[in-house]
Formats: structure tokens, C-alpha cells, sequence
């Protein structure tokens, strides 16, 4: 077998196109699974409103490090990933939920379904983990669904 077959351990696929323009560097896309997997890592991070300096800390690494996990450019290990889903008081297989699934070739004729990969990727933002969170707090159902009704007329949306 080629040593080289095996890979590194680095999440990072060469990207074809910069890999055929000659005389410049080919430019590395991160796995859609790993940055999934970070993506969940950051978001159980900040709902637990703890910053990557102490993530990072109770790991033995750098924000950096953590930054780069959380944006799926380095592939968390199994171990790490056990190490970190003790640290954030969840099951590995919270940062699994949602992934996205590996896409067969298109078939014609069939439309693409919409991903709701949206969804996750919005709550990992700040902005999305403060909404829910205030969104959730709110009592009154029918205040709460008169509020969905408001963002969807800002939206522009039926």
C-alpha cells in the first residue's frame, strides 16, 4: 500500500480547480463533516457561554487549535472528541446530529432538496444562540407566534 494513500489525519481536500491552475498553490476545502462537527463543538460551547481560551485550557491547547476545530480546517481525533464531549456535558454523538449527508451523483430530472444544514449553521452564530435563547423565554405562545409572523413579513415571506 502507498504511505501516502493513507493521508495525514488533516480534514483538507485539495481543490481541484487550484490544483490544475499551474504555478499557483492549491487551495485546501475543509471536510463538510469535520466543519459540521466544529460547527456543533462551537455552538455547545456558547451555549454553555464558555469561551475557546477555556475550552482550549481544559483540553491542553490554544484557542487557535479550538478556532481551528470549530471551523473544521483541523479533523478532531476520536479521542479528542470524547475529551471535549465530557468538557461540554454531552454525548459524542451530539456533534453528529444533522450531518450532512454525502451526496450521490445527481440524478436528472430530480431537484435538489433544500439542506437544512441552515438551521445548525445559524445557531452556532452568537446572534442565533442570543435569539433562541430569548426566543425560548418568552411565555405567551400566541406573543411568540405573532413574533414569527413579524420576521417572516421582514423577510418577505408567506
Amino acid at each position: 500500500m502507498n504511505p501516502s494513500a493513507l493521508g495525514s489525519g488533516s480534514s483538507q481536500q485539495v481543490n481541484s480547480a487550484a490544483a490544475a491552475s499551474p504555478g499557483q498553490i492549491a487551495k485546501k476545502v475543509p471536510n463538510p463533516i469535520d466543519r459540521h462537527v466544529g460547527s456543533r463543538v462551537r455552538m455547545r460551547r456558547m451555549m454553555l457561554g464558555m469561551s475557546q481560551e477555556k475550552l482550549g485550557d481544559a483540553l491542553g491547547l490554544t484557542f487557535q487549535q479550538v478556532q481551528k476545530y470549530e471551523k473544521g480546517a483541523n479533523r478532531i481525533g476520536a479521542s479528542r472528541l470524547q475529551q471535549i464531549s465530557q468538557i461540554l456535558q454531552v454525548p459524542v454523538s451530539f456533534f453528529f446530529e444533522g450531518v450532512p449527508a454525502q451526496r450521490p451523483e445527481r440524478v436528472e430530472g430530480f431537484s435538489e432538496a433544500p439542506s437544512p444544514a441552515y438551521v445548525s449553521d445559524f445557531l452556532a452564530t452568537s446572534d442565533g444562540l442570543a435569539l433562541t435563547k430569548a426566543f425560548v423565554r418568552i411565555g405567551d405562545a400566541k406573543l411568540r407566534r405573532r413574533i414569527v409572523d413579524l420576521v417572516e413579513q421582514i423577510a418577505g415571506e408567506e
